[in-house]
């Protein structure tokens, strides 16, 4: 009769230590939070591919079947067109953004500073391809 009298008070004993175990768990999970998932890297990659994706659906200014695919046509198209590239990815990206555009024929944007977090689209147009990349400002 002792020996299932000792049985049961250990068992009570283990599910109250179990018991605060989790309770304790639990505070500890409130009192320093879960780390947040770093977003920048995917936010930087959707403001590529959107920046990308409009200028490839635009009409070009006077030759080619878009506009990216004008600037890269040639050296001369580059250009030409550079400056109004330029100004439509200013339009395009919000003011906090920084970026470079590189056709087969030359870059238009700003110099990426070493170690930022960077986004990056490409297209390939018929005369090769065309990459956005944007950074924090």
């Amino acid at each position: 009769m002792r020996d299932r009298d000792r049985g049961q008070l250990s068992l009570s004993v283990a599910e109250a230590a179990v018991g605060v175990v989790l309770v304790l768990a639990v505070a500890v999970g409130f009192a320093f939070g879960l780390p947040q998932p770093d977003t920048r890297d995917a936010q930087l990659e959707t403001y590529a591919e959107d920046a990308v994706t409009v200028l490839a659906g635009e009409a070009p200014r006077h030759q080619g079947a878009t506009r990216l695919s004008e600037v890269a046509w040639s050296p001369g198209a580059f250009e030409r067109e550079s400056g109004a590239l330029e100004r439509r990815v200013d339009r395009i990206l919000p003011d906090n953004l920084l970026y470079r555009v590189t056709t087969p024929h030359g870059s238009v944007g700003f110099r990426k500073p070493a170690g930022v977090a960077v986004g990056k689209a490409s297209v390939t147009t018929q005369h090769g391809p065309v990459t956005v990349r944007v950074w924090y400002g």
